[in-house]
């Protein structure tokens, strides 16, 4: 079970790399899109995510389950928000900056809280 949780880990790092990336890569332009890479990035990290704490729970591992509450509902923000605006040939500066928040904001929690367990 070890294995399949790290490698749940790797694909929903990854995962949140390409939503980063697909953030990022539109950051000098001055018209934003949500595009591929960020639709499948974040729909990538959820599924893993969700995976990765069954897989955890399923072990008897220790979850901490505000931390991953809190993950989990900034996540589905951005795949919200992502889905919703898909078919839109533009999105807002602002939009475009509330989902890097959010990214970054995922990424800080999962690295900095510090606490036992995921």
């Amino acid at each position: 079970m070890e294995f399949l949780e790290h490698l749940l880990l790797v694909v929903h790092i990854l995962g949140f790399s390409a939503l980063l990336g697909g953030l990022l890569v539109q950051a000098r332009s001055p018209e934003k899109s949500v595009n591929a890479l960020m639709r499948d990035g974040i729909g990538t990290a959820f599924v893993a995510g969700l995976l990765m704490v069954g897989v955890i729970e399923a072990d008897d591992g220790e979850i901490n389950n505000t931390k991953i509450a809190v993950k989990g509902v900034i996540a589905l923000v951005i795949l919200v928000l992502t889905m919703a605006n898909l078919r839109k040939p533009r999105i807002s500066q602002g939009l475009w900056a509330l989902l890097l928040l959010l990214t970054v904001a995922n990424i800080c929690i999962a690295v900095l809280w510090e606490t036992s367990g995921t």
